[in-house]
């Protein structure tokens, strides 16, 4: 049996890759699986220079980041290391119109857009699968800390999140289909992260001390501003810079703001103004051009729509079923019920009021461990 694992130059893909390359479970006949390992190469690094230089609080590298030149390096060592077949294969174009445009168009639309779940679901998974099923890989795996089970009763597919709640990235899954976790692994579930370091060290992987990527890969700087910025110039597009008014929540003009794409729910700095008390941006009006803002607690609502829902667990369209909702990664997840309309539609209401439900950001269902289904909050009500 053949199994392709996605190496990203990081210690969790390269121990990923080095159980799998010794491991007889997940072959048959007690023989070990052919690994190849496959890394995405996703965005140039080099694109959008002005973004690299001590001016934009770069340093000319993408360091810190998946995804750059020194991972695809990391990668290629750790696949020699360990003796097995390695190719890169390009993924930019496929990259740029299913994650990178999307992200841009949703902040210019006065979302914040998660685009890590998109590049799970349209990347990393469907495009993934598709190439190593031309090279003729049986299986794909990925250095997730996820887990995946068959439920005997229904025969479908199971997500979970991992072992490690510190490191679980069920969230980012939500969108993967009965045939994608059909085909995948997930090597790394059932364990934490401090047991994965210290397996690269016994094994002595190139990568065993290096540390974990925090950003996002195509923002080399951070900002997304200037990101957004650099990019609509280098497509030729017209600045999106439009001044509009910064309103209170009873409609009183406050001031005068440079750009939506320029704030986020919650966001307190940054606001360019002082009026003696806190505030908070409570929502976006890209209709009218206005950033809502006001108290802390002017953030807490019940009730949000959530569009283009994946449903992992089958649910019927007019279906409610209680779950514990994640309205971010870092949420600890809150009791709401869950109501399943047409369209792969959803409504949400929360048992208790939670704070900055954000348009653009993932809304996660939970029975437990088990992943129900998620979407992308679009509305709130």
């Amino acid at each position: 049996m053949s199994i392709a694992i996605a190496m990203s130059g990081g210690v969790d893909s390269s121990v990923a890759a080095a159980l799998l390359a010794k491991d007889n479970s997940v072959a048959p006949s007690g023989s070990s699986p052919e690994v190849v390992g496959l890394t995405m190469q996703l965005w140039n690094q080099r694109r959008l220079p002005q973004l690299l230089g001590e001016e934009a609080g770069g340093d000319g590298r993408a360091s810190g980041r998946c995804c750059s030149l020194d991972d695809v390096y990391d990668a290629r060592a750790v696949a020699s290391f360990l003796n097995i077949p390695y190719y890169v294969i390009n993924l930019e174009k496929q990259f740029e119109a299913s994650v990178v445009r999307p992200f841009v168009e949703g902040y210019l639309a006065g979302e914040t857009p998660i685009p890590c779940s998109l590049c799970n679901t349209e990347i990393k998974f469907a495009q993934f699968l598709t190439t190593a099923r031309q090279i003729g890989a049986e299986r794909i795996a990925t250095g997730h800390y996820a887990r995946i089970r068959r439920d005997d009763k229904t025969g479908r597919f199971q997500l979970l999140r991992g072992v490690d709640r510190t490191k679980d990235q069920a969230y980012f899954l939500f969108g993967l289909t009965q045939e994608q976790l059909a085909f995948t692994d997930f090597p790394l579930g059932e364990m934490t992260k401090q047991e994965v370091r210290a397996i690269a060290r016994s094994r002595k992987l190139p990568v065993a001390e290096k540390p974990d990527s925090q950003e996002i890969c195509f923002v080399p700087t951070g900002s997304y501003r200037q990101f957004i910025d650099a990019y609509l110039a280098e497509q030729q597009r017209p600045s999106q810079v439009s001044t509009g008014e910064v309103v209170s929540t009873d409609g009183n003009v406050l001031g005068e703001h440079q750009g939506i794409q320029n704030f986020t729910v919650g966001q307190r700095k940054g606001l360019g103004m002082a009026v003696g008390e806190p505030l908070y941006v409570i929502s976006l009006d890209p209709a009218k051009n206005r950033v809502v803002v006001g108290e802390d607690r002017d953030l807490f609502r019940s009730r949000f729509h959530v569009r283009d829902v994946n449903w992992i667990r089958p649910v019927a369209e007019g279906d409610a079923l209680d779950a514990l909702v994640k309205i971010r990664h870092n949420h600890s997840g809150s009791t709401a019920r869950v109501e399943a309309r047409a369209g792969s539609e959803a409504f949400v209401e929360f048992t208790e009021p939670q704070r900055a439900i954000t348009p653009g950001q993932a809304a996660v269902f939970y029975d437990g461990d088990e992943v129900v289904g998620g979407g992308w909050i679009s509305q709130i009500l």
